[in-house]
């Protein structure tokens, strides 16, 4: 009986504890992670335990385009963050968007660069916090969903494309996916009804397969093509441009949610004194700093045209878009 009082008693004297360690609000975060300030963002964790200040940090460029070429371009900017935080700063390379969101969640990653969707994606599902956008001293730097045809093509306008093999990039992807199946139904075409879709897999690969008569069209974000043009990887007089949406807010940098909150803010402050060197403006169209992030009002637009096209950032959705990811790299090996 004794044993069952002392065991009692130690019950309740934790219960308090367990509750106020309980998370009282996470809106549309994941399990794991707690929003109790309303910002849309994790919190840091209550428990020291599970904060981290490690001597290295692992940092990712967001697989749109080729990533040496992006690690290189961005060596400078991790070169500061070393320098800037005092800390080691390593690249964690990954093939796939979903792959890169899977390393923050898993811990095995902590900086990243990320598209517009998959940082609505890395929000929710790896407790990710956006804290940099490109742009200069005028503001934020933002980017168009255009929809490209073969110059050489018939396809003047939107209407054209009935019936055709159109290339959307992946199901998490704003202007590659999203913003297609939101916006172009007010133009009179409705993707997977009025034309097939393709998953590339990548802006990149998108672009190149309309170049090559892989595809008919494909609706794609326009820095990343101009970029690849600026590269000479392909030509801009190659291409038609059909259509032009009004400017979204350009994929950022963001870090994981459980860093210790010095070194969060350590980051953000190294990051927003960073001064982009020619090479850096030239290859982000003349973007030559990080400017700071306001998730919940920044990135309404994304969750806008999200929800209206049926996709909800959450695990499950998250899950289905890792599977096919994993299924497309086993396909090319």
């Amino acid at each position: 009986m004794k044993l069952r009082i002392a065991l009692a008693s130690l019950l309740l004297a934790t219960l308090p504890a367990v509750a106020q360690d309980a998370c009282k609000s996470r809106g549309d975060l994941d399990t794991p992670f707690c929003d109790e300030n309303g910002d849309l963002l994790a919190d840091t964790p209550r428990d020291p335990k599970r904060v981290k200040d490690p001597d290295t940090l692992f940092f990712t460029n967001s697989p749109l385009d080729d990533p040496a070429v992006y690690n290189k371009l961005l060596q400078p900017y991790v070169d500061h963050l070393a320098q800037c935080t005092g800390k080691k700063v390593r690249y964690y390379d990954v093939y796939s968007a979903a792959a890169s969101i899977e390393a923050m969640r898993s811990g095995r990653m902590h900086l990243g660069t990320m598209s517009s969707g998959d940082t609505a994606f890395a929000v929710n599902v790896a407790g990710a916090i956006p804290f940099g956008i490109r742009g200069d001293a005028s503001g934020p730097q933002g980017y168009q969903l255009w929809m490209i045809v073969k110059k050489a093509s018939p396809y003047q306008k939107l209407s054209d494309l009935k019936g055709k093999r159109i290339a959307h990039t992946s199901p998490s992807s704003n202007s590659g996916n999203l913003a297609p199946r939101s916006l172009f139904p007010a133009e009179g075409l409705v993707p997977d009804k009025d034309y097939t879709v393709v998953f590339s897999g990548k802006h990149e690969n998108s672009i190149m397969g309309v170049a090559s008569g892989d595809y008919d069209a494909a609706p794609i974000a326009h820095d990343l093509l101009v970029r690849m043009a600026e590269r000479g990887v392909v030509k801009m007089d190659d291409f038609r441009i059909i259509w032009k949406s009004a400017n979204f807010a350009p994929g950022g940098v963001s870090m994981a949610h459980d860093l210790a909150p010095a070194l969060q803010e350590k980051i953000k402050s190294c990051s927003y004194a960073f001064r982009y060197p020619p090479e850096m403006q030239k290859g982000f169209q003349g973007a030559d700093r990080w400017l700071p992030i306001d998730y919940k009002k920044d990135w309404e637009i994304v969750r806008k045209v999200a929800a209206d096209s049926g996709l909800a950032f959450n695990k499950a959705a998250f899950e289905k878009e890792k599977a096919r990811a994993e299924a497309a790299a086993a396909a090319k090996k």
